[in-house]
């Protein structure tokens, strides 16, 4: 236990660090025994990782920074510093510098995008009865339910943020393709993938919530990554 890195999870949009539930109890399960998950704000890309930089700072040793959906673009940028060995993508954005998350969605727009609705005060929210077909249709109603009660708005001004400098290009990094995403198209998630001269990129058969509907093959891709740079 004592040699292996420090795991922090980094939600994405729509969600919060419990996103990561089912991830946490298997990485526990298998002898992590430092796990951390930031809870963003998901107000800007700089604030996010800003707030993930915080608590890899107060981690001495190597740290695998893994990200869901945004996460990628917020681990992307915030995965400069030193400690950070390594980036593992889950049905993630991976931007280049000078790219958004909505400027790499306007390219493969995904299946959901229209059931994305703004509120009065600039938010963006998956519309509620719409949520489990377009989040996580490999879920029970009941979990999927759950996500679209509590699901955690970002700022659409968000979706525009661009990265500076791609810690992909400097650190090494791994890949999930969910190839029955209606969030992120899966030809894009492939793209970036492919960019990223990943060390392995696997493909499930999930949705955009993989690290819900499948926690097993997702923490086995994290295990791959902690066990190659250790």
């Amino acid at each position: 236990m004592a040699d292996k890195p420090v795991i922090v999870l980094v939600h994405g949009f729509w969600g919060g660090a419990a996103h990561w539930a089912k991830v946490i109890t298997e990485l526990d399960r298998r002898g992590f025994g430092s796990v951390y998950a930031v809870e963003n704000p998901l107000t800007s890309l700089a604030d996010d990782a800003e707030r993930t930089r915080k608590m890899v700072r107060q981690i001495s040793g190597p740290v695998v920074l893994v990200g869901h959906s945004y996460g990628g673009a917020v681990i992307t940028e915030a995965g400069d510093l030193p400690n950070v060995a390594g980036l593992v993508y889950v049905a993630a954005f991976a931007p280049d510098s000078g790219e958004s998350p909505g400027s790499l969605s306007q390219e493969h727009p995904p299946e959901a995008f229209a059931n994305i609705a703004p509120d009065s005060d600039g938010y963006l929210w998956v519309k509620r009865d719409e949520f489990r077909e377009s989040f996580a249709q490999d879920l029970s109603p009941e979990e999927a339910l759950v996500m679209a009660v509590t699901q955690k708005a970002p700022l659409a001004s968000t979706f525009g943020d661009v990265v500076s400098s791609p810690a992909w290009r400097v650190k090494p990094s791994w890949y999930q393709v969910s190839t029955a995403d209606r969030m992120i198209h899966p030809d894009n998630e492939r793209r970036m993938a492919a960019r990223l001269n990943p060390r392995k990129t696997i493909e499930l058969d999930a949705s955009h919530a993989s690290l819900a509907s499948q926690p097993g093959p997702v923490t086995d891709l994290i295990e791959t990554a902690a066990e190659q740079i250790g």
